[in-house]
């Protein structure tokens, strides 16, 4: 099945884009820094405001910030927010969802009304008026506001799923022989729940950077901690799209599009493989199975057409 999920075209793709982002992260700073020179704190005076050049692969700022540097800068922020969201999101998911779905009774209606109440509180409003209210939030901060309250639709899935395995003969067996229901949660449900956890934490990855370039966009968070949202923001506030300055917004932007478009690419495929009526040797032969009777079809047609 994995090598099936590798040698599809649009994981690879997908896969291709998170790894430039990822190592954009990883090594951004370092890279600006030592090979291009510049970091987001330095200014070039002689060079306000000017197009990409071969001092500036990506142009400046109307203060003379070196534009690239800033999107190698705002990589990580924005990269660490998306992930460790992620990861909060997930692990709430998995651990409420399965205790939830698998325990029934008492407990499951306790936490299935925890996680309507949290799912029917907008989130963005929430999240907007905590983070106003720490002003400054750090990464971390941010990433556990946004974990915290993303984590209820994946929640939802994992307990339906939970609340079907909990019925079937091998863990109503195991329960029966008297297995510990945590080791029956982590050896038998746990891996029956992939198909749910792996799409949901590529849908958090993507939800948590453009929730946390909302927010800088908005002016809200750490301004010394470079993002791309924050790139946007000064951009706007600045002017840069009526004066022409489309280095500026359009790479960060684009870059939270990518991020958006690599996690849809790979959820596809991960449908593909995990779904049957989705893979596309199947829908191949379908097709074939379709047209060949489209033909036959028609010839019957004709041989009665010919008789009358």
């Amino acid at each position: 099945m994995f090598a099936r999920f590798m040698s599809l075209r649009k994981v690879q793709i997908g896969l291709v884009i998170m790894a430039v982002f990822l190592l954009a992260a990883a090594f951004g700073q370092p890279f600006s820094e030592h090979v291009l020179g510049w970091t987001p704190y330095m200014f070039d005076e002689n060079a306000m405001g000017q197009a990409p050049s071969a001092q500036h692969w990506m142009g400046t700022t109307s203060s003379g910030q070196d534009a690239l540097s800033w999107l190698l800068y705002g990589a990580r922020s924005s990269m660490l927010v998306g992930l460790m969201s992620a990861v909060i999101g997930t692990a709430l998911s998995v651990v409420i969802g399965t205790i939830a779905g698998f325990s029934g009774g008492a407990v499951d209606r306790f936490l299935n009304g925890v996680i309507l109440v949290v799912q029917n509180i907008p989130s963005f409003a929430i999240l907007f008026m905590i983070a106003g209210l720490l002003q400054n939030a750090n990464v971390l901060l941010v990433s556990i506001i946004i974990g915290g309250l993303e984590w209820t639709g994946g929640a939802r899935a994992i307990r339906a799923q939970a609340m079907s395995l909990r019925g079937r003969d091998f863990t109503a067996a195991l329960r029966t022989i008297g297995e510990h229901p945590l080791r029956v949660i982590m050896v038998e449900v746990l891996p029956h729940l992939s198909g749910i956890i792996s799409p949901m934490f590529l849908r958090l990855i993507a939800a948590g950077v453009g929730m946390q370039a909302s927010l800088a966009f908005l002016g809200i968070g750490s301004a010394a901690q470079p993002s791309w949202g924050l790139m946007i923001n000064y951009a706007t506030t600045q002017n840069a799209l009526f004066n022409g300055q489309w280095w500026w917004f359009a790479p960060p932007g684009l870059c939270l599009a990518l991020i958006g478009f690599a996690t849809t690419m790979i959820n596809f495929g991960l449908d593909e493989v995990t779904n049957p009526t989705l893979s596309s040797k199947r829908m191949t032969l379908m097709r074939r199975f379709l047209k060949q009777k489209s033909r036959q079809d028609a010839a019957e047609q004709a041989k009665i057409g010919a008789l009358v």
